[in-house]
This record gives structure tokens, sequence and C-alpha cells, in this order.
């Protein structure tokens, strides 16, 4: 690591708290006017993933923030079909993400490093990825189906020549992922779908990383380094290269092991305003990083998806409860036509119910459900009372 400036700020950890609240969009009266492009902007990245239980993570992440926002607003926002110039692409930050589209020459040091990548893990066909670029450049925009087939047999991964190079053309930049389409990604080129003065790869690593160091820092609030790196998937040399020349400032946190750098906005008013109440996408920005996560709400956050169905603590989908600015509980969700079902709810006691209540029946609302089921409460002595907090916020 560098050697760090001395800090010239303390923050108190309930203080670092409400900065990150803030910077994420939890804290304060929500930006309506700029909408959900405005999240995406605000947040830099938003994650994608393919589980879709209430909705889809990337539809989460605005309701988390603005409220009952359609979800139709929501896909158009992010990418309107014929939309010229696009408002956003689709490309791999943290994982795969949406990103505003005015950040594309500053992942110019990731493409840089796809195309200098030695080794992959698919084949690709001799003349396939010449073939996809010239078909997608006579009919373009294509899905992966339309352009040849994405798969060769049933299995996820095993994918086609045509599947690899497009996947390829898009880690290179050549090709624009430019919506989603029955949750198939769509296809173009990207001197067609990225403005001119946007399209190019002319900034040099340090530069790119200078900017993403600092919008991280942005969207944080206040983070250690490896919160910074975490957030667009950087190393920590890369963060260490550039951090003092990104316009963060270093500063202590009270109870952080680790040194911190603030966005200087951030520390420049007193984070207030209302809190938001609502359940969170996994995959949500505020939670990305586990260690952050418990050092900041001591909560412990972790997606069960993956793990097998004995071995899961908290449920498949297990989606955080935030409210008061405290990460309160976690409310494992299904539908049933049109009734939510909390198949798993985790309580931080007794005080929690009226908020974890409210969460639930307002995403029942966003997602068009008329009714709440509750079947498991890990404290069983608390079930009644949330069930009759519900029958009173549903009557």
């Amino acid at each position: 690591m560098t050697t760090l400036p001395r800090p010239t700020t303390e923050l108190s950890a309930d203080e670092a708290r409400r900065i990150a609240l803030r910077a994420q969009g939890f804290l304060g009266a929500p930006d309506r006017r700029s909408g959900v492009r405005g999240v995406l902007r605000h947040l830099g990245a938003v994650q994608l993933d393919t589980i879709s239980v209430l909705a889809r993570s990337h539809e989460l992440i605005p309701y988390a923030r603005l409220g009952a926002v359609g979800r139709r607003t929501v896909e158009e926002a992010y990418w309107k079909e014929g939309s010229r110039p696009p408002h956003a692409f689709e490309y791999w930050s943290h994982a795969a993400c949406i990103l505003p589209v005015e950040e594309w020459p500053h992942f110019a040091f990731r493409r840089r490093a796809y195309r200098a990548r030695p080794m992959w893990n698919h084949e690709l066909p001799d003349g396939t990825y010449d073939q996809v670029i010239k078909q997608l450049r006579a009919e373009g925009p294509l899905t992966a189906t339309e352009l040849g087939g994405a798969k060769r047999t049933s299995e996820w991964w095993d994918w086609s020549g045509t599947k690899v190079a497009v996947e390829r053309a898009l880690m290179y930049g050549e090709v624009v992922c430019v919506e989603r389409r029955g949750w198939k990604r769509v296809y173009d080129l990207a001197e067609r779908a990225i403005p001119a003065e946007l399209l190019h790869d002319e900034l040099d690593d340090t530069e790119c990383l200078r900017r993403l160091v600092r919008l991280a820092g942005q969207s944080l609030g206040v983070g250690t380094r490896a919160d910074i790196a975490d957030y667009h998937r950087l190393k920590g040399e890369q963060v260490d290269a550039v951090i003092e020349d990104s316009g963060l400032v270093p500063v202590t946190v009270a109870g952080w092991s680790k040194p911190a750098w603030a966005d200087p906005a951030a520390l420049a008013t007193a984070p207030r305003g209302r809190h938001r109440t609502t359940l969170l996408s996994p995959f949500d920005s505020l939670v990305w990083e586990r260690a952050r996560t418990e050092r900041i709400f001591g909560f412990t956050h972790r997606l069960e998806a993956y793990v097998p169905k004995p071995k899961r603590v908290y449920g498949y989908f297990a989606m955080p409860v935030l409210a008061g600015g405290r990460l309160v509980g976690r409310v494992d969700p299904a539908r049933e036509g049109r009734t939510l079902v909390a198949r798993q709810v985790t309580l931080d006691g007794r005080k929690a119910v009226p908020a974890v209540a409210q969460a639930l029946v307002e995403a029942a609302g966003w997602v068009e459900c008329t009714d709440v089921r509750v079947e498991r409460v890990d404290a069983p002595e608390l079930r009644e009372a949330l069930v009759r907090e519900l029958s009173r916020a549903t009557a």
C-alpha cells in the first residue's frame, strides 16, 4: 500500500453510517425528478442477476430508493428500445451491471485487459467472430439466439460458437448490450450504439482508475481501500496507485481498524432527512461487501440461493430490511398468485415488527399482490405480533 497522508477528519461510527446511507440514496428526500436514471447515475452501477422472486434485482434497486416506481418505467429508463443515444450499457463492473453510458470511456482499461487476455474458458471457432460482427452490422441489434444460437446443448455453460464470439466482442468493446429482451442480452455494434463523442479508448489506465475510484468514493460516501476496490472490482494496488489523486480525502472512523477515504462533498454537510423503510435486494450496492455491511450495520449478509437447501439459515433469497437507517431483519419472499408469501422472517427484536410489516405491505402493493402471508418467523413469539401488524397495515 501507499504511504497514507494524515487524516484531517475524524468520524464517529454513526456519522459514517449516515454518510453511507445518504450516499446510497436512503437518507433524505428521494430525487424523483431524475427518477431511475438519476439512481443509476448516483450509484454508478446497478447489478443484474437472473434470479426473480418479487422482481429482478435491477428493478428492486430503484424501488428501494424511490418507492413504487412502475416496472415498465424502470426498464425504459435503463434502455428504452430505439433510444438514441442510449442512457446505459451493460458491462462488467462489480459484476454484470447496468452502467451510465457516459462512463463508457472509463472502462477502457478493462476492455484493454480483456483484449490482452491469453486464456479463455471457451474455444472460439475460426471465422465465427468476424461472422457475428458482419451479421450485427447487417441486421442488428440481435440476441444470441437470433445470431444463430446461444447454446450447443441444454447445459447453461455449453455455449455455442456464436455465443462465445459475441460475448468476447462484448468484453472487447466492439459489441454492446443495449437492452435485455426476455432476459436475453440484445447486442449491437458499439459504433452504432455508443455516442460518437464517447466511443473511444483514449484514456490511459491511470485516468480510468482515478475516475472509478472517485466514483466509488462518491457512491459509498466513506469507505476503506477494500470497500472502494470492491465497488467496481478493482485490485487493491490499482486503488493505491490513484487514490491520492482521486479527489477523495483520508479520514478516520471510530471502530474501523483500517484507514478510510471519504468524498469531500459528503463531509461538507451533516446527513439529515427521512430514512427509507424498505426491502433490499441481496444484490443492492448498500450491502455488496459483506465485511463493510458487518462493520457499518453489525449485520451479516449472505445470499443463500446457491447454498444447498439444508444448509440455508435465512432462506433462498433473504432480503435485508432497512428501517431507521439500520438493518433490522430479513425476509425470504415468494409469490403465490396475488399473495406475497414471507416464507421465513428474521427480526431484530420486537421493535423491528412495525418496520418489517410496512416493508412487506409496500412491496406487496408494488408487485400487485393484495395479501401478505407469513409462514415462519425465526422468533416464534413475534409471529403473532407481525401478523397483527400486517393486518393493521392492510386494513
